[in-house]
């Protein structure tokens, strides 16, 4: 299913205008992809713009977390999502977008990529 993302051919006013041409193929969108914790890692390859491609993360385990305090980074593995400040019901969910609070193995971190645009969770580990 695809996501128009041209004109929609509306006035203001709420009636239709004359239909100068038909909807273009550049101009089809495609709906969000939200990473959802799981037991397996799966990307999606998807042709955007241009002939180029586009690394989605559907379905995630790890995370690359950095530790501000020693300035290094680790793979780890994600245990839950504690918080989403976008929208509640994504933390129930257990989908992570940026800005979301993950539980890992090291501690709690910040995602601060869009792993459903990235292909990759990237966070940072948050002190207590």
């Amino acid at each position: 299913m695809g996501f128009y993302q041209g004109n929609d051919f509306r006035k203001i006013s709420g009636g239709m205008k004359g239909k100068a041409r038909d909807k273009k193929k550049r101009e089809l969108g495609s709906s969000p992809t939200y990473t959802v914790l799981s037991d397996e890692e799966v990307r999606i390859k998807e042709r955007t713009m241009g002939g180029n491609t586009k690394v989605k993360l559907r379905y995630a385990i790890y995370a690359n977390v950095v530790d501000p305090s020693t300035n290094t980074a680790k793979k780890v593995k994600v245990m839950g999502v504690i918080s989403t400040p976008a929208n509640k019901e994504l933390a129930r969910r257990r989908i992570i977008i940026k800005g979301s609070r993950i539980n890992t193995e090291i501690g709690e971190a910040l995602v601060t990529s869009s792993p459903g645009q990235d292909g990759v969770i990237n966070a940072v580990l948050i002190k207590q």
